[in-house]
């Protein structure tokens, strides 16, 4: 029986370094150390963003905080983003791809997915913003869940603990108002919005696929 123990033992610890190997393998790299905003850069308002036990925390007047580190040169055209997000009650932020940095205002490059459950926008999370549209309240306030973005090509995928929320197909030659017209798919890199003094939003395990 100790020896059949042992065996048992050996093979458990091959499967789970086999699992190990299959979860570095799906080739997820990680944006944000958990410590500092080394790798990212604000402009104004830079206070409404700080890190705290392994998290970002947006929480102050209108800023964006913008990936600027190593990873794919902060130059994403095809990938899958993720991480781990928390609201509270009232709160609205976002997250912004193909975008690039500035030092105030709302981005006008690239676009932006929601992150608001129970802002009086009635945009909600996993919203392609202004764009198409979720109404519909996927999870609640002060639970972490699950943000994905996919882009490839022309596509736009958006989902909230893996389930598709949004399916986008942009068209050829798009046009936009002169309001929206950097909202077009091009290249470029994350930012994490800061909207307002009353919302406060929480990050965290912010990681990125590139995809070819």
């Amino acid at each position: 029986m100790k020896k059949l123990s042992y065996l048992l033992t050996i093979a458990a610890c091959m499967l789970g370094g086999v699992a190990v190997a299959q979860k570095k393998s799906k080739g997820f790299v990680s944006l944000f150390d958990g410590k500092t905003l080394n790798d990212w850069k604000v402009g104004d308002n830079a206070a409404s963003f700080t890190v705290d036990s392994g998290m970002i925390i947006a929480h102050g007047d209108v800023a964006h905080l913008f990936y600027d580190g190593k990873v794919g040169d902060h130059n994403f055209t095809n990938f899958h983003f993720k991480a781990e997000v928390k609201t509270t009650p009232g709160s609205n932020s976002g997250i912004y791809f193909h975008t690039a940095f500035q030092q105030g205002g709302w981005p006008s490059k690239g676009y932006e997915v929601q992150v608001n459950n129970s802002h009086t926008d009635w945009r909600r999370t996993g919203s392609l913003y202004a764009v198409q549209d979720v109404k519909e309240v996927f999870v609640k306030d002060n639970e972490w869940y699950t943000e994905e973005i996919i882009v490839q090509g022309k596509k736009v995928t958006t989902k909230i603990n893996g389930k598709t929320v949004v399916e986008y197909t942009e068209p050829d030659n798009v046009k936009r108002s002169d309001d929206m017209k950097g909202r077009v798919l091009s290249s470029g890199t994350f930012a994490l919005q800061g909207h307002d003094p009353n919302s406060k939003v929480y990050y965290r395990n912010i990681q990125v696929k590139i995809l070819p």
